[in-house]
C-alpha cells in the first residue's frame, strides 16, 4: 500500500468515527421521563410530549446518515488524495459534530422560527462544505482507474440534493416553522434527480464532437458548396 493510500485510509477512518459519534449523541437529547407514578395515562402523555425530540432524532439521524453515505461513496472512488481536501473535510466534521446541538435546539422549540431557521442553516452549511470537499477530492489523478468523467459528474451532481433541500427548508422556516422540515424528506429524490441530470449532461459532453477532430462536422459559416464531414467516431 502506498503512503498516500495509507493516509487516505486513516482520513476515512477518522471521518467515520466523527460521523458515528455525532449520530450517536443525537439520542442523548431524548430525555427519559421519571414520574414516580404507575399511571399509564400519565406515562403515555409524557411519551407524547417527547414527539418533537424523537422527530428531531430521526430527521438528523437520516441526514447525517445520508452525509456519511455520500462521504463513504466518494472516498471509495479514490486511491489517494491531495492536501486540498483536509480543510473542507475538517470543516464538514466540525459542523457534523455540531449537529446534535442544532437538533436539540429545534426539538426543544418546534414552533420557533429562529430555531427552525438555525437548524436548516446548519444543514445548508454542512451540505455546501461537503460539495466543496467532493470537488476537491474527485481529481483525475486520485480516482480509481476504472472511473471516468461521467462517474465524477454523477457524484458531484448528487451532492446538490441536500443543499437544495436545506435551502428550501430555510426559506420555508420563515413562513411555516416546523412544517418546513417536510421538504427534507425529499432529499433522496433530489439526489437521484441531480445525479441523473449530471450523468446525462456528462454523457452528452463526451459524445459531442471535438473542434480539433478532423472528422468533426464543419461549423456554421462554412461555404455551402463544401461537403459536410460526419463525426461517427468523434468522442471528446
Amino acid at each position: 500500500m502506498s503512503n498516500n493510500a495509507a493516509q487516505l485510509e486513516r482520513l476515512t477512518f477518522f471521518s467515520d468515527a466523527v460521523f458515528a459519534i455525532a449520530i450517536t449523541l443525537l439520542v442523548i437529547e431524548i430525555h427519559v421521563p421519571h414520574l414516580g407514578v404507575v399511571d399509564d395515562r400519565t406515562f403515555l402523555a409524557e411519551l407524547a410530549a417527547l414527539r418533537p425530540s424523537i422527530f428531531g432524532f430521526i430527521l438528523s439521524f437520516l441526514v447525517i446518515g445520508a452525509l456519511w453515505a455520500a462521504h463513504h461513496r466518494v472516498f471509495g472512488m479514490l486511491v489517494g488524495y491531495s492536501r486540498g481536501v483536509m480543510v473542507p473535510n475538517m470543516l464538514q466534521l466540525m459542523v457534523i459534530a455540531f449537529m446534535p446541538f442544532a437538533t436539540a435546539l429545534m426539538s426543544a422549540n418546534p414552533l420557533s422560527r429562529v430555531a427552525e431557521m438555525f437548524y436548516a442553516a446548519t444543514l445548508l452549511l454542512v451540505a455546501l462544505i461537503q460539495r466543496w470537499l467532493f470537488g476537491r477530492a474527485l481529481q483525475t489523478a486520485y480516482l480509481q482507474p476504472e472511473l471516468g468523467s461521467v462517474d465524477v459528474a454523477s457524484a458531484l451532481g448528487r451532492a446538490w440534493g441536500l443543499p437544495v433541500a436545506a435551502g428550501l427548508s430555510l426559506v420555508l422556516a420563515w413562513f411555516i416553522p416546523a412544517l418546513n422540515n417536510i421538504v427534507l424528506l425529499g432529499i433522496p429524490l433530489l439526489t437521484r434527480l441531480f445525479a441523473h441530470l449530471a450523468r446525462v449532461r456528462a454523457e452528452k459532453s463526451r459524445m459531442a464532437p471535438s473542434s480539433d477532430d478532423p472528422a468533426a462536422p464543419i461549423m456554421q459559416g462554412s461555404p455551402s458548396h463544401e461537403p459536410v464531414a460526419t463525426a461517427t467516431d468523434a468522442i471528446a
